[in-house]
């Protein structure tokens, strides 16, 4: 199954541009105050008009409330919301609440047992997001640049479809795909200039090493 991706972190029409015409069946916009790529409700929506419906508009939360969750998918148009450090009594109210939006959670990596929380999540969200764990006070939950040991996914058994996260970028994101089987990878500060500032070659060189 040939692999796709998702470009998160996207604030501008021209990456946004870049990212579909490239061929991302996913665009994140970004929802938490502390990120340098967080998105005010009318950037979402003004983003979300340009993005055709064939293309999956994601919006990446931390512990969110319900005032943010609600505004965020009427202005974003979302069809799913990815979750990180959200416990999974919450997914599951949030996913009770939602109707036609996919629930991703965000599962944080740096050993073989911190896959194991996937299988806690069956019945509760549509996909898992394996990330890699980022250091302990660190201010963001992903989005750093950093990668796991992409060996730790050999021979698990997925409870639920699943993306790959962490560190990736147009120069390792072939063997991450050869090394994991992912047919979802998702990408953000791996296609910037700056933390928060996306880059429209980096954008269109992902994509074409994914498509290749």
């Amino acid at each position: 199954m040939r692999a796709t991706a998702k470009i998160c972190g996207l604030s501008t029409p021209e990456t946004l541009d870049a990212a579909i015409g490239g061929g991302a069946s996913h665009v994140g916009f970004v929802f938490f105050p502390p990120s340098p790529r967080t998105l005010t409700l009318e950037q979402a929506a003004m983003l979300a008009a340009r993005t055709p419906d064939t293309v999956g508009r994601v919006g990446v939360f931390v512990d969110p409330d319900d005032e943010l969750l609600n505004g965020a998918i009427a202005a974003g148009r979302l069809s799913a919301v990815q979750l990180h450090k959200t416990a999974p009594e919450r997914i599951a109210a949030i996913r009770a609440r939602l109707s036609g939006i996919e629930v991703w959670a965000a599962i944080a990596v740096k050993t073989r047992a911190d896959l194991d929380p996937a299988r806690r999540l069956h019945g509760i969200v549509d996909r898992v997001l394996y990330d890699a764990k980022t250091p302990d006070g660190a201010s963001l939950p992903g989005g750093m640049g950093l990668r796991f040991d992409w060996t730790l996914l050999r021979g698990f058994n997925h409870p639920l479809p699943w993306a790959l996260s962490g560190g990736l970028d147009a120069g390792n994101v072939a063997e991450a795909i050869g090394t994991t089987g992912a047919t979802l990878v998702d990408v953000s500060s791996g296609v910037e200039r700056t933390p928060g500032t996306k880059d429209v070659d980096k954008i269109a060189a992902f994509l074409k090493a994914v498509a290749s």
